[in-house]
């Protein structure tokens, strides 16, 4: 039953993601000050490199999209893909999001909306409206997808066309990973940060469906409560992951992206339609104007309080999702050429994130606009019902909210089972075929685990602790992510 684990990768990362888990049961009254003690030293003191990289990658998809390098294969010439367009596009738009979308997808421009700290003093609605959008796009947007893109393409390169396992460590070569421990430590470095970013989505989506049956009125609002739904939905992922790849993620992904688009049409059908496309138009147009300034600004000169709490959180969070993120989608996108598997795993989810951000974040702010600070305070006051707040503006309100909580399910199973499978991936002992589902123990070990860590997280310390526990295995892991990007180069070139 054991025998196709990798036992080193493996135990080592159980044995650091439990000593962890165990530390924070241990002295759970102050887990929550000491993760925002790390938080803050790690922002403080590594932010611009964080901002830098995640530009980095940017210009890098922009270049490798357009150079000679563009009509290699994955899988050599005769390669052909395994999965239509459709559902290609449908699995990496739900594993590369999530409940993410949907949990800040209406709260954070009405809350970069009436922040006071990045407005000018004075500003009109409509100035506040555009810069609260834009940076809404930004966090959402290009950076994002060429963090997945490139350690997607790393994965998808070394693995299909050099022949080597899908683990971090095919990527490079040198002494370090001529040994076996050298090797074993950057594959643990993924695992962990995997781990953790999947259990931050998770622990995110357990909130908002706790807040959304509650404001229904369905359920009692509580910690209990939220367990349980971690833990209902932890069983829902682990059937989808025993069922695999072909019929369990695939269909859930669909699933995903047929509800979504409903629910999108509803919003915008329902709501000010004219207001949301002209809000489209200028918000897109405004955002690729200005992407160089809001993509490199780190305040520098002013208080680094919000720029810790949004940009460079996301961007750790891109980071630390990035090894599950781009092992799934290259695992899927076996037989694509690298500018077909670029535009399809940058632009196109980047594509649908403004469609989707544009016509839910416009909607909510027309909301604010017609009735000032009250959607605002209703979601500073308590962030997880902000969608099911919003959705009682609409006609047959009981019902949108049933839907919405019916698609967080979805991509809460949707990452649970992804997030098992990839890290099944990362734990399996070498195969020769790469394509080969990786052993069922495995798959309900990490499905298990991921909904235990979701529980211990926000036990230890709610939301705080899950953003820290992004921050922390996200940063490492995009400073190994730069040297990746450096040796896909190199062989590429050669």
């Amino acid at each position: 039953m054991f025998k196709n684990i990798a036992p080193r990768r493996f135990l080592f990362s159980i044995i650091l993601i439990f000593g962890f888990i165990g530390l924070t049961l241990y002295n759970l009254s102050d887990a929550d000050r000491l993760f925002a003690d790390i938080q803050q030293q790690l922002s403080d003191g590594l932010g611009w490199l964080i901002i830098l990289l995640a530009n980095g990658f940017v210009v890098f998809v922009i270049y490798l999209t357009l150079s000679k390098h563009k009509k290699i294969i994955l899988g050599g010439p005769d390669a052909k893909p395994e999965f239509s367009n459709v559902n290609w596009i449908a699995m990496l738009f739900s594993a590369g999001l999530g409940v993410g979308l949907l949990f800040y997808g209406v709260a954070e421009p009405v809350l970069h909306y009436s922040s006071n700290v990045i407005h000018q003093e004075g500003a009109s609605f409509s100035d506040k409206a555009n810069l609260s959008m834009n940076l809404a796009y930004l966090h959402w947007g290009f950076h994002g997808w060429a963090i997945y893109g490139i350690v997607g393409l790393c994965f998808a390169y070394f693995t299909y066309n050099k022949k080597l396992p899908f683990r971090v460590s095919s990527f490079f070569s040198g002494t370090f990973t001529q040994n076996i421990w050298g090797r074993v430590s950057l594959d643990v470095i993924a695992i962990i940060a995997t781990i953790f970013g999947i259990a931050t989505s998770l622990g995110l989506g357990a909130n908002q469906i706790n807040s959304g049956l509650g404001y229904m009125q369905l359920l009692e609002e509580s910690f209990i409560t939220t367990v349980g739904i971690v833990v209902v939905i932890t069983l829902m992922g682990l059937i989808s992951v025993v069922l695999g790849l072909k019929v369990g993620i695939k269909r859930l992904s669909q699933l995903n992206m047929i509800l979504c688009a409903i629910l999108l049409s509803i919003i915008f059908l329902g709501g000010p339609t004219s207001y949301i496309l002209d809000g489209l138009v200028q918000n897109l147009g405004s955002y690729l104007q200005n992407l160089l300034s809001l993509s490199t600004n780190t305040n520098g000169y002013l208080d680094s309080s919000w720029q810790n709490g949004w940009t460079l959180y996301y961007y750790s969070w891109w980071f630390a999702w990035s090894p599950f993120v781009g092992l799934f989608i290259a695992r899927i996108s076996y037989g694509r050429s690298i500018q077909e598997f670029l535009i399809g795993a940058v632009l196109i989810p980047s594509s649908i994130v403004f469609l989707w951000m544009g016509v839910m974040g416009n909607a909510a702010l027309y909301q604010e606009f017609i009735e000032p600070t009250s959607l605002s305070t209703a979601i500073n006051n308590d962030i997880t019902v902000s969608l099911f707040v919003f959705l009682e503006n609409f006609p047959f309100p009981q019902i949108l909210m049933g839907l919405a909580i019916v698609i967080i399910l979805t991509f809460f199973v949707t990452s649970s089972d992804s997030g098992a499978l990839v890290t099944s991936m990362l734990t399996a002992s070498k195969k020769e075929n790469t394509k080969d589902e990786p052993p069922m123990i495995l798959r309900i070990i990490w499905a298990i685990s991921l909904g235990v860590i979701a529980i211990v997280l926000l036990a230890g310390g709610g939301i705080g602790a899950l953003q820290t526990s992004v921050i922390v295995t996200g940063v490492p892991f995009a400073i190994l992510v730069s040297f990746a990007a450096k040796s896909l180069l190199k062989s590429l070139n050669e």
